[in-house]
């Protein structure tokens, strides 16, 4: 037996350090293909079920590879889980030490000069000055940190809007010629990336390091054998966004307030700088005026002559600003800088205007004080085939959804990976007794205006049954908030379980929250449907109101939509249907999360009966026992909640 295969035996130093580890064929199994795939440097598409520790299956045969290896992300959660639990205790398992980097985005490290600039220009005429007390915390922080990562200053959270006074973008960064490039902490967290063994990264990271974006620092990928894409089911719509183009009210107004620091700390802030920054100002806001009213997403038909024309003037101000402070004869790097993003913000507005309606959709998102300009291709899937193509080492892509039934043609497809090797693995659970599916008979169709209050009544038995210890899962805010509303009015003196209704407090402390309280009520959208672990009786229910299509608004859909039927596809069966489908599996997967959880999934739309298509989400679920009655769902749940639950409870 291979050294890494002793790893996941049961009596091996990893069993010894994971309290409650048991070996697992089918985690064995994944390990065995990722080892292949890596050995190789092949291809793999894995669908590992939940409780099947995917994480585990491909990390140990990583580090045991010998190989450099990139392991990419879809949220930061997952990222800080491999980083300072997963890996480290991998790590004392294997008795040798392992070298690790987790790397994040820029926004996600102070930057030294930008903190300096700030504080040294308290006076600057026109620049809105706050959170003073908040500066003050970041400057002191500041003197000590090594790493440079915000999130280590808990007093100032990482969402605070000062933060941006204090990190640098893409575009605002001065590389090489910033004053403090020997102690950035982006260059220097890449240097210990470039430098370990396995580097953490996150999606738009992997993505950025693919297509070279990120000037003046060192790539990771050249030096990698091997890239593992773990909550791979989100990726490609992520590179859909990444490949896209965009630019939006909040950039040019922020060039405008940076090249104002910076042309007034080196003495060139005169009249006609004073007018070009104007300017900028001055035709955001008419732009502004007219997005302002037309909804919160504007297809590109629907764009008044004056937006367009509006938008053209800003990209010839913006071309005029670049030419006279992009020079290499100006002395200030910092100045120059400006004049560069103000050339790359035009480019970037001239290829949305002029964007080929072939190759992808144009749009317009605003709101009451910003807006952004878009352009989304149809498909990115050759675009990525290209760029693995060009890197000749393992791709692993695994997630707990990625086959609809059995079939992976959806995602392979979609990430240009027709050719790698696919492999589904059941979950261990023992799905047939620990869960029940509960479909309730004679629900209203979902776009009629009485379903969520039929969602509700439906739910409320096996609500009171168990105590609350319930998810319930909506598609939209508006079904969220009336159904928020109907379970207050129809609660009863004896319904002790809690409310928490996502909006009314941060999603983390929500989630905090639900665990502490035990038998409360989580009602949540999209952002609840994965990346969300509670294990033990406090989640025994799972309330789905809808099949999750994802809304026929949605741009990424649109462009999806419209690049299938340019090709003479058929969108509906080859994107909506399987697109629905995967994110169903991943609402579904948050119920049994542990060998020792149990509990009841309804889904209350009649489509799963009635449509053609309801075979296909049915076959890609779980194999639950199915029931057909409140009364059995309520059976189901009072057996096992036993003495958590009064008995007088009706």
């Amino acid at each position: 037996m291979a050294d890494w295969r002793q790893m996941l035996d049961a009596g091996s130093a990893l069993a010894s350090a994971l309290p409650g580890f048991q070996p697992r064929p089918e985690q064995l199994a994944m390990a065995d293909a990722v080892a292949e795939a890596l050995e190789t440097r092949g291809r793999l598409v894995v669908e590992a079920g939940t409780g099947t520790g995917k994480t585990f299956a491909y990390l140990i045969p990583a580090l045991y590879s010998g190989v450099k290896v990139i392991v990419s992300t879809g949220t930061r959660n997952l990222q800080d889980q491999l980083f300072h639990r997963d890996l480290p205790l991998v790590g004392r398992a294997l008795g040798r030490p392992v070298r690790i980097a987790l790397l994040k985005g820029r926004a996600n490290y102070l930057c030294r000069h930008r903190l300096m600039l700030e504080l040294a220009s308290p006076d600057l005429p026109g620049f809105e000055r706050s959170r003073q007390r908040a500066l003050g915390r970041i400057a002191k922080w500041a003197e000590s940190t090594v790493a440079g990562d915000i999130s280590e200053l808990e007093s100032v959270p990482d969402n605070d809007l000062v933060w941006q006074a204090a990190t640098s973008t893409r575009d605002n960064c001065l590389g090489q010629d910033c004053p403090e490039f020997r102690q950035c902490h982006v260059v220097r967290a890449r240097r210990e990336a470039q430098a370990a063994d396995l580097v953490i990264v996150n999606h738009h990271l992997l993505l950025a390091d693919m297509a070279l974006r990120e000037e003046g620092f060192g790539e990771l990928l050249p030096g990698a054998q091997a890239v593992i894409l773990d909550e791979a089911h989100q990726f490609p719509d992520v590179a859909a966004q990444f490949f896209g183009t965009r630019l939006g009210s909040r950039a040019v107004l922020g060039l405008a307030r940076d090249a104002q620091l910076e042309l007034t700390r080196a003495g060139l802030y005169d009249s006609a700088a004073r007018q070009s920054l104007e300017q900028f100002e001055q035709l955001v806001a008419q732009l502004q005026r007219v997005l302002s009213g037309l909804g919160e997403r504007i297809d590109w038909p629907r764009m008044p002559d004056a937006a367009l024309e509006g938008a053209a003037d800003l990209a010839t101000a913006l071309e005029a600003f670049a030419a006279r402070f992009d020079e290499p004869a100006l002395e200030v790097a910092a100045v120059r800088q400006c004049g560069r993003r103000a050339a790359e913000a035009s480019v970037r507005l001239r290829e949305i205007l002029g964007a080929d309606e072939a190759k992808g959709l144009q749009w317009a998102e605003a709101s009451a004080r910003s807006f952004t300009l878009e352009f989304t291709p149809f498909e990115v899937a050759e675009r990525l085939r290209t760029q693995v193509d060009a890197r000749p080492c393992a791709w692993i892509y695994t997630s707990a959804t990625l086959a609809v039934g059995t079939q992976f043609e959806h995602y392979t497809r979609r990430v240009g990976a027709e050719d790698a090797r696919t492999l589904q693995i059941s979950s261990p659970f023992d799905y047939a007794t620990q869960a029940r599916l509960y479909l309730p008979k004679g629900m209203p169709d979902p776009s009629d205006r009485d379903h969520t209050r039929a969602v509700v009544e439906a739910a409320l038995p096996l609500l009171q049954a168990a105590g609350g210890r319930a998810f319930m899962l909506f598609t939209s805010h508006r079904a969220l908030g009336e159904a928020a509303r109907l379970l207050r009015e129809s609660m009863t003196e004896g319904d002790q379980f809690p409310l928490l209704v996502q909006g009314d407090m941060p999603r983390d402390t929500l989630l905090r929250r639900f665990r502490e309280l035990g038998n409360a009520v989580l009602l949540g959208t999209s952002s609840f449907w994965e990346g969300v672990d509670v294990r033990g009786p406090a989640l025994s229910i799972v309330v789905i109101d809808k099949l999750p299509f994802a809304s026929p608004e949605d741009p990424l859909l649109k462009a999806r939509l419209e690049g299938l039927k340019r090709a003479g596809r058929n969108g509906f069966s080859e994107h909506q249907i399987p697109q629905a489908v995967l994110a169903l599996k991943q609402g579904v997967g948050r119920l049994i999360r542990d060998p020792t959880d149990f509990g009841v999934v309804m889904i209350a739309d009649p489509r799963l009966r009635t449509r053609g298509y309801g075979r296909s989400f049915l076959a890609s679920l779980p194999p639950m026992t199915r029931v057909e009655t409140a009364d059995e769902a309520v059976a189901f749940l009072r057996h096992h909640l036993g003495t958590l639950v009064p008995l007088d409870i009706p």
